[in-house]
């Protein structure tokens, strides 16, 4: 799709075409081809007209893109406060944001932006009070600010970090080493790495990788026959010593790690995104990987390497809201587990070892609560946080300085010192908005879904809104891959709030948010209660006078663009505006696509008949029929290589074609960006800057 998107931004430059609407009102679109692509699910036949355009090499989707791209631009730009927005949105942008400090040997290190760089640049430092110094900024690295750090590990002693560069929001990487006392780069390189981090041991760090694609489909063919490498500094990548692979599993995924000391190594293997094998082993005597649990059934996460050769691991074997077990290396097996921290009524949502203590994060209501106890789990008090909200602790396990992170919808994030031997706190960094928090409240409802259950929702706005039905109100949902939607602070949400707007995130299931059996009430063919629960809470701001249906705008990104895509197919009625951002749409096709398969676990797949039952009744492309949708604007990037663009744009196509009100359909092509990840800010800035637009114009909102 880059290719095709290079043309568009040539042809766009010189070509102007202005959307034209009928006597009606209703909008005119492009006329896009159709074919006669038939697939046969269980003797069912399913159309797939526009199949041409998933493949995003072609000539016929680079100029379909260019005139869709040209139509949504020749809209947005006519709105006549779009300027206004983005001169406010970038001054609230403006402000300097810090990441907790964390420590390897004698460095500090941390991430700072100092308010609108397009990319946060890492610093280090000597000691917790020493003078901080460019580590490295990407923005150097790339002057339109698309090549992101993914991610870093630093070695133990602090002499090296590997790290990883990202380019236009693809989700490949590169692997490089620097030195960190010079700064200077080394001149390896590792290619072809996705969701791989690197884990040191001795002169080099292990890694998986996958085989360089061949055939030009970089961006969207299928990721398969993962493998873990061991590099030696210094050396090629092609010299680097294959250490595991799995030839009869090609959609397994592996991660290695060790402890620092080097003794103990653990093997992770995914076959989806829920549940992973974990086996481990004393890596002096070459001796034979032991399994923990090889199953797939549950998920494990070793928190801390200990000196008797035994490891902690945060797991939900057993332990739907999960629980901390100690585990012997060299007797993995089920029956010699001993519990350190029992499972809970609340979730156990991290777990760190922090100078020689355990520091455990509960979830609470979708809010942190932060308990210290002893390495066997005897308690030793609790982490008062400034409020309800959000917040995330780490430290070194030899270290008594620890730091953590705290927000929630209205307080920007700010960073604390925590002396893990006193118990005192201090502030170490406040950010300074251009946005008057205080007048603005956020409060936690409770509400039922269609079959009874009891959803929290969070419902922000500015003290004194009256609450007659009149208010523009956004709603936002996810609800999947045991993932919690908990509260942040965003610059592009306040400015929503600050034009009189209510901003509301539903905590739906399939979420992480109450443990494992709160994802699995939402996942494959419990499915349906996600789109139901997220329409429950569009109809309980409506029915308690938040605001109307004809006032509300509603928002999902990636399985969220999924759950508006269904939502707005089974309810066109509940909202005025849809946007879906990066959207998995197409339920029958999506795990034939990069790392798609990973998947499965929650929404199943269409070659299984019981799940093709379940996925053909919700599938968002597939149940587009001819009605009065929202509003709608669909986004997505040219280089997102997770959930590829092809799910939008026939989407897009489809409801364009089926659209039979007046309100807009449009799509957004974002150029050189991808899922989401690495995006910088100028990109955020021009992405919410549209939506916004869209939102408040068709909601009726001035600005």
């Amino acid at each position: 799709m880059r290719k095709f998107l290079i043309v568009f931004m040539l042809v766009f430059l010189s070509t102007y075409v202005s959307y034209s609407q009928t006597a009606s009102g209703k909008f005119i679109y492009p006329q896009t081809k159709k074919v006669d692509t038939v697939d046969e699910y269980f003797g069912k036949k399913i159309a797939d007209p526009y199949r041409w355009l998933e493949d995003d090499n072609s000539a016929e989707t680079a100029e379909w893109v260019k005139e869709e791209n040209k139509l949504t631009y020749s809209y947005l730009d006519k709105i006549p406060f779009r300027d206004k927005i983005k001169t406010r949105l970038t001054e609230m942008w403006n402000y300097a944001k810090v990441s907790a400090p964390w420590k390897r040997g004698n460095y500090y290190f941390f991430f700072k932006n100092d308010g609108i760089q397009n990319q946060s640049v890492m610093y280090v430092q000597e000691g917790v009070s020493g003078s901080p110094r460019v580590l490295i900024d990407p923005n150097a690295l790339d002057e339109k600010g698309t090549t992101s750090l993914g991610g870093t590990a630093i070695r133990k002693d602090g002499k090296y970090m590997a790290y990883k560069l990202s380019k236009a929001g693809s989700d490949w990487s590169q692997i490089l080493v620097m030195e960190i006392e010079t700064g200077r780069i080394l001149p390896d390189t590792i290619n072809w790495v996705k969701f791989s981090g690197a884990d040191w041991k001795g002169d080099g760090f292990y890694y998986s990788a996958y085989d360089a694609p061949v055939d030009g489909h970089t961006y969207s063919k299928e990721n398969e026959f993962n493998k873990i490498f061991y590099h030696r500094l210094r050396t090629k990548q092609t010299d680097d010593k294959l250490i595991y692979e799995d030839k009869t599993h090609p959609s397994w995924s592996f991660g290695m790690e060790v402890s620092d000391d080097g003794k103990t190594a653990a093997l992770y293997t995914t076959e989806t995104t829920s549940g992973n094998s974990l086996k481990i082993k004393i890596t002096a005597d070459n001796s034979i990987w032991k399994a923990v649990d090889s199953s797939f059934n549950n998920s494990y996460d070793i928190v801390e390497y200990l000196s008797d050769n035994s490891v902690l691991i945060r797991t939900n074997n057993n332990a739907p809201n999960y629980r901390l077990i100690k585990v012997n290396v060299d007797r993995p097996s089920r029956q010699y587990w001993n519990t350190v921290l029992a499972e809970s009524n609340d979730l156990l949502q991290n777990v760190s070892v922090c100078g020689g203590k355990i520091v455990a994060t509960y979830l609470h209501d979708v809010t942190s609560r932060i308990n210290v106890f002893t390495l066997d789990g005897k308690p030793e008090g609790e982490v008062t946080l400034p409020a309800l909200g959000i917040a995330g602790f780490g430290g070194d396990k030899e270290d008594s300085i620890a730091f953590f992170s705290f927000t929630n919808y209205v307080t920007p994030a700010c960073i604390y010192k925590y002396n893990m031997n006193t118990g005192e706190k201090e502030m170490f960094f406040r950010p300074k908005v251009r946005f008057q928090d205080d007048e603005y409240e956020s409060k936690q409802v409770f509400y039922l879904s269609k079959d009874g259950t009891k959803i929290p929702m969070f419902i922000t706005y500015k003290k004194g809104t009256v609450m007659d039905g009149t208010a523009p109100c956004f709603l936002y949902g996810y609800g999947g891959f045991n993932i919690s939607m908990t509260p942040a602070f965003g610059v592009e949400r306040a400015l929503f709030l600050e034009a009189g707007g209510i901003y509301a995130v539903a905590n739906l299931r399939g979420g992480g948010e109450y443990g494992s059996d709160w994802h699995a009430s939402g996942m494959q063919c419990k499915k349906q209660n996600v789109f139901d629960d997220f329409i429950a809470a569009a109809d309980y701001l409506v029915k308690n006078k938040y605001t109307s249906h004809e006032k509300l705008a509603i928002h999902g990104r990636s399985n969220g663009g999924l759950l508006i895509g269904a939502v707005m197919t089974q309810r066109p009625d509940l909202a005025k505006v849809a946007i879906t951002t990066v959207g998995v749409l197409d339920m029958l096709r999506y795990h034939k696509f990069t790392i798609g398969h990973h998947w499965a676990s929650d929404y199943g797949t269409s070659e299984n008949k019981e799940e093709f039952d379940c996925l053909i009744k919700y599938s968002p492309l597939h149940n587009l029929k001819e009605a009065q949708y929202p509003a709608t604007l669909v986004t997505t990037g040219d280089h997102d290589d997770r959930v590829v663009p092809a799910h939008s744009l026939k989407f897009a196509a489809t409801l364009q074609e089926k659209q039979k009100g007046n309100n807009p359909t449009f799509i957004r092509i974002d150029v050189n960006a991808g899922h989401g990840g690495g995006k910088p800010t100028s990109k955020l800035i021009d992405e919410w800057t549209d939506i916004w637009s869209f939102v408040f114009l068709n909601l009726g909102m001035t600005y």
